[in-house]
C-alpha cells in the first residue's frame, strides 16, 4: 500500500520537480475531484477509470447490540470508481 506523503515522494523523484510543486498539483488535483463529485459530476479519466456519485438505497438492518431487533438504515449517496481498460489490463 501507498500513501499520499509516498505518492508525493515518488512524482517528485520521477518528474525531478520540488517537492513543493508535486505537493501542490496533488492536492489541487484531489480537491477538484472532491468537488467535482460534490457536485454529482461524473471524473472521467479516460483509461484510468470514472468516479461518480450514486444513491446506496435504505434498507432494513439487525442492531448488532441486540440481533431480535430492526433498525432503518437511511439511503446514501457513496462515491463509486469504475476501472478503465487500461487499469484493468495492467492489474490483470
Amino acid at each position: 500500500m501507498i500513501n499520499k506523503q509516498q505518492l508525493i515522494d515518488k512524482v517528485t523523484d520521477l518528474t525531478r520537480q520540488p517537492r513543493k510543486n508535486v505537493e501542490e498539483v496533488i492536492n489541487e488535483f484531489l480537491d477538484q475531484m472532491i468537488d467535482m463529485l460534490s457536485l454529482d459530476e461524473k471524473v472521467n479519466l479516460t483509461g484510468f477509470g470514472a468516479f461518480e456519485v450514486r444513491e446506496r438505497k435504505g434498507r432494513r438492518g439487525v442492531n448488532p447490540r441486540n440481533p431480535n431487533q430492526e433498525i432503518q438504515v437511511p439511503s446514501v449517496r457513496v462515491a463509486k470508481f469504475r476501472p478503465g481498460k487500461t487499469l484493468k489490463e495492467a492489474v490483470k
